[in-house]
């Protein structure tokens, strides 16, 4: 198996030094790195979804507040730059944690050694969210082997992948741990409406590192169950409400459902980072809409009718009900209930 992708560093110092970034629009058809050297770049690329995936949008705003702090007054533009980064898209909670975790490590720090300290903070989130995904690897595939009896023939939906941590994934952390491991292992990826997160990113990059991909249509996913191509399901997620609700992209909730009638096995697998305790259910997950010419001219051409109305959620939740567990860095959440969830937290 070869080495995930790697899709973000920063390069140089805190006082001069930027975020490089693969852009992730563009593929798979382009391999194409931004260097991101002021905030609004940042803002952008998060905005864009050139950088995605809730893990993935929290390092790039940790070392957008370090590109904040790059200017003369380095608190302000430091203050400045996590407000601003905060309005990138509301729905991923790991947002919202890095910017502030940044805001208060910051608090004592002499605002002569910020700029190092915020980088310092950076980094950290990043390779504790590569350790966390490791973690992932393990907790899940164990859990995995166990529902399916080592028939591991799984569905995901979108891209919890490499691409979306500074990882190995999420979801796909168990894949990557299965291959090394020379355990066979074949993957379904929904191709994930509108902006085809699946087949553009998911197949990419697990086809890189050497793991057998399909890419299915959405509306494929009952059929493939019905005819037993699929063992179980195992997704990331954006936000886990305190009651185990989970937010995802849009399509997710549906592909649930589909599993509970074929009795296969739902698994999410997140990092604590996104789990939400003062957010109660998944009826208080704030939830993103987008631009409905995402589907109406998707890729450049129009699709629909001109005057078409568009209801356009970016995710859905999936009640706790339908998930058989949480997978996270420090286990299985197994039932997902309130309890459950307080308990990975102590």
């Amino acid at each position: 198996m070869h080495e995930p992708v790697k899709h973000m560093e920063w390069v140089g110092d805190a006082v001069s030094g930027h975020l490089r970034l693969l852009d992730q629009t563009q593929l798979p058809s382009q391999t194409e790195w931004l260097d991101c050297r002021d905030v609004q770049s940042v803002w952008q690329a998060i905005r864009r979804l050139s950088v995605r995936g809730a893990p993935a949008i929290g390092i790039a705003a940790a070392y957008g507040c370090v590109l904040g702090a790059q200017q003369r007054d380095a608190r302000a533009g430091f203050l400045a730059a996590a407000d601003h980064l905060a309005t990138s898209r509301p729905t991923a909670v790991n947002l919202f944690r890095a910017i502030e975790r940044l805001r208060k490590s910051a608090a004592p720090i002499r605002d002569e050694n910020l700029r190092d300290h915020l980088l310092s903070e950076a980094l950290a989130i990043h390779e504790e969210d590569r350790a966390a995904c490791r973690a992932i690897g393990e907790h899940g595939l164990k859990l995995l082997r166990e529902l399916t009896g080592d028939r591991l023939h799984l569905l995901t939906h979108c891209n919890a992948g490499a691409l979306a941590t500074g990882g190995i994934g999420t979801a796909t952390a168990p894949m990557y741990r299965a291959a090394e491991l020379g355990l066979p292992i074949t993957i379904l990826a929904d191709e994930t409406r509108p902006l085809l997160q699946g087949s553009r990113l998911t197949a990419w990059e697990l086809s890189q590192a050497g793991i057998d991909v399909s890419i299915i249509t959405d509306s494929t996913a009952a059929t493939a169950m019905a005819q037993k191509r699929i063992t179980a399901v195992i997704t990331g997620a954006d936000r886990i409400a305190a009651n185990g609700d989970a937010a995802n992209k849009i399509g997710t909730y549906g592909v649930a459902v589909l599993a509970r009638h074929h009795g296969i096995p739902f698994v999410i697998a997140a990092p604590t980072s996104t789990i939400d305790l003062d957010c109660p259910s998944g009826a208080d997950i704030p939830i993103e809409h987008r631009a409905a010419e995402e589907i109406t001219e998707g890729f450049g051409r129009r699709t629909a009718p001109g005057d078409a109305r568009v209801f356009s959620p970016a995710f859905d939740v999936t009640p706790a009900e339908l998930i058989t567990a949480i997978v996270t860095e420090r286990g299985v959440i197994r039932p997902v209930n309130q309890a459950g969830i307080a308990a990975q937290f102590g």
